[in-house]
């Protein structure tokens, strides 16, 4: 046998200084922590749902295969019958109600009314604005309901409709304020000034006046719910009964529609800023999307529609480039987010999830058999149960993030 080179002494004495230098290095650099796995849907709360990281406006529509029931049914006693499809027996309500919004990079939990109700006991939501605001607001009384059922009927304070939830001690009420700013219809008789061929009267509208209908109920409420938008177009009030703006008592000269909806934006803002306890939670709700076809409402506008809008067909419907006949709620949206810029109004973003669903609307199912005759479809609100829940998971996931409640 020869005799074994050096390098057979010197290889153990490498492994065994190896093995050395490894110990030492363990023991003294810490072991990272282990990667959190991500949450489950199970385990998600609202508030992570609707950080600051999370756009819940920003997603896609899906078909739940096994979809929950509504939370409320055709019986619910908050119900309007024009919007009250079940009842109607509106077609495809099945398909309606089994879509669930996804945002994109987030989960949006459905509500729960009685975890809702409790964290905001004592508390008084309140909204104000036009019908699409009503619309809103039924949605979230009937889903209340769910969870209370000796709740009842509430109009105090001046309130449109709302209702009262004794087991919580929580009241959720509407203020019809279309324009928000104080108007008042003023013949052609009472015009001191020369006017046109054909003019019928005037809507005065003071800009720097709050509507009596809201004016003094702000300090009553711990979270406010305002829009305004859908009364602004001539189709409300054209040439023969115009807008007509006054600042201070004085009008404004030329001032059209879409400058005096800016002009009472920002004065009624201004007055939300000063007016609204800090610790009140206020919204300002972006449109909510119209879906006409073929002309406008009083001109044989449809919304026969069964599956919702694609991606790709949004912009030829709603950009205002295109000129359509749905292309105000872009319009009076980007009023709107300009307005609210530097102000403690939280922008609740409705729009965009809202434009796909030209399938939702009441149409021809509004409850009473000449209203087509006499209205046209209604292709503007919203069948309940419907849509609007999805504005409810968002406004009550909004809201318990801002208490903290998770």
């Amino acid at each position: 046998m020869g005799i074994c080179p050096r390098r057979c002494t010197i290889i153990p004495l490498l492994l065994s200084l190896s093995f050395v230098l490894l110990f030492l290095y363990f023991l003294v650099v810490p072991t990272p922590p282990s990667p959190k796995p991500p949450s489950s849907s199970a385990s998600s709360s609202s508030s992570s749902s609707s950080s600051s990281s999370c756009d819940l406006s920003v997603g896609e529509w899906s078909v739940d295969p096994n979809p929950p029931p509504p939370l409320y049914t055709a019986t619910c006693p908050f119900h309007r019958n024009a919007w009250n499809c079940i009842k109607n027996s509106r077609e495809n309500m099945a398909r309606i109600t089994s879509l669930s919004w996804r945002p994109l990079s987030c989960l949006l939990p459905r509500i729960d009314p009685e975890l809702f109700l409790r964290s905001l006991r004592g508390k008084r939501i309140g909204f104000v604005g036009d019908s699409l605001n009503e619309n809103f607001v039924v949605a979230l009384l009937c889903t209340l309901r769910s969870a209370d059922n000796g709740a009842r009927k509430w109009k105090r304070k001046g309130a449109w409709r709302g209702g009262y939830f004794p087991s919580f001690d929580v009241t959720v009420a509407y203020h019809r304020a279309i324009l928000l700013a104080s108007y008042t219809w003023q013949p052609v008789e009472q015009i001191a000034t020369p006017v046109n061929d054909g003019l019928k009267g005037i809507y005065r509208v003071d800009v720097d006046v709050p509507a009596d209908d809201w004016a003094n109920v702000t300090k009553f409420y711990d979270v406010l719910v305002f829009n305004t938008g859908h009364w602004w177009g001539l189709d409300k009030f054209p040439k023969e009964t115009p807008l007509v703006f006054y600042r201070e008592g004085k009008p404004i000269t030329p001032l059209g529609i879409s400058g005096g909806l800016r002009v009472v934006l920002q004065s009624m803002i201004s007055h939300i800023e000063r007016e609204v306890p800090k610790e009140t939670i206020k919204f300002w709700r972006t449109q909510s999307p119209r879906h006409f076809y073929g002309g406008e409402w009083d001109h044989n506008g449809s919304c026969l529609f069964t599956e919702p809008l694609k991606q790709e067909e949004l912009d030829s419907w709603f950009d205002p480039r295109n000129g359509g006949v749905n292309k105000e709620a872009r319009e009076v949206n980007h009023l709107i987010q300009q307005a609210l810029k530097g102000t403690s109004i939280q922008l609740l973003n409705l729009t965009h999830l809202s434009e796909f669903r030209a399938d939702a609307h009441p149409a021809i199912w509004l409850g009473k058999k000449d209203a087509v005759a006499v209205w046209g479809q209604d292709c503007m609100h919203w069948c309940l149960p419907g849509l609007p829940d999805t504005w409810v998971d968002i406004l009550s996931a909004r809201i318990l993030d801002r208490l903290e409640v998770g």
